[in-house]
């Protein structure tokens, strides 16, 4: 049955809040571990409670936990906003997340140890060089800048992940080439997930309901326009390159013609001439 008028647009709207709180809810889901460990370091921060081993011990576990729970389940959770991205919004949401949980949880694990153990490498130096070395500040800021790159860069791994059939090796470098190609969008994806962020900041409840997928939907649809853009250029090329192999093509046949032309009046000459008027 389908509403039209007003009750079609707000049933369209509970439908669409419905899918993104479902599909954050498994998110969350399989990434209980990671945001358990998460939530008890951010509340004791927030109470003054533990002391720096206590700190140091949930670094290292949340370290651990995020390539085999959060990075799985970001992979599955962008399977999803692909599909509703690109126009398929009537996929079963839990059978797609977890079709993409499985068949990409190989490639977002290993990405995750590879992402987890550069941002722990960034934010030591990052510490140290803008903390403890004054002189040497600027490597901080750098560093800094680099792990920004870095954090938007894994928006575009698990974009491609989940819509190109790549090696891994192919997938982390192609992440990484396509976050420094694309400033423009490396820029809007960081300042809106910076905002939604600070929304969940301030009304938290959201990040159980919302935030995660909107984060993702704003990075897949960024990542999908710059493929878009880039597959009109190929496809740009390739008829410019095809048209230019045509002319090239009739260049060479005139070219011949021309030469056939020119041989058939070399024989005209040669040949003797008939005196017409011998009687």
């Amino acid at each position: 049955m389908e509403f039209k008028g007003a009750m079609g647009g707000l049933y369209r709207i509970t439908e669409w809040i419905s899918r993104i709180a479902f599909s954050n809810i498994l998110w969350a889901l399989c990434s209980v571990p990671f945001l358990f460990m998460a939530v008890t370091k951010m509340i004791m921060l927030g109470s003054g409670a533990g002391g720096p081993n206590e700190q140091i011990t949930l670094n290292w576990a949340l370290g651990i936990l995020a390539p085999f729970t959060v990075f799985p389940a970001t992979a599955a959770l962008f399977t999803v906003v692909r599909k509703w991205v690109m126009g398929n919004t009537d996929v079963s949401t839990f059978r797609t997340f977890f079709q993409g949980y499985k068949e990409n949880y190989l490639k977002s694990m290993l990405g995750g140890a590879i992402y987890t153990l550069l941002f722990v490498v960034m934010y030591v130096d990052v510490t140290v060089y803008m903390t403890q070395m004054a002189n040497f500040r600027i490597v901080g800021i750098l560093m800094l800048v680099l792990m920004i790159i870095l954090f938007v860069s894994m928006f575009n791994f698990f974009s491609i992940v989940v819509h190109y059939q790549m090696t891994f090796k192919e997938v982390v470098t192609n992440s990484i080439l396509l976050t420094i190609a694309r400033p423009i969008r490396v820029f809007s994806t960081l300042i809106g997930s910076a905002v939604l962020a600070y929304i969940g900041l301030r009304y938290t409840v959201l990040y159980a309901i919302c935030i995660p997928t909107l984060i993702s939907m704003l990075a897949f649809f960024n990542f999908y326009a710059t493929y878009n853009k880039l597959q009109e250029q190929v496809e740009k090329k390739k008829q410019e390159e095809e048209l230019a192999a045509l002319e090239a093509a009739e260049r060479e046949a005139e070219d011949d013609l021309d030469e056939d032309e020119e041989d058939e009046d070399e024989e005209n000459d040669k040949r003797p001439q008939t005196d017409l008027t011998k009687r």
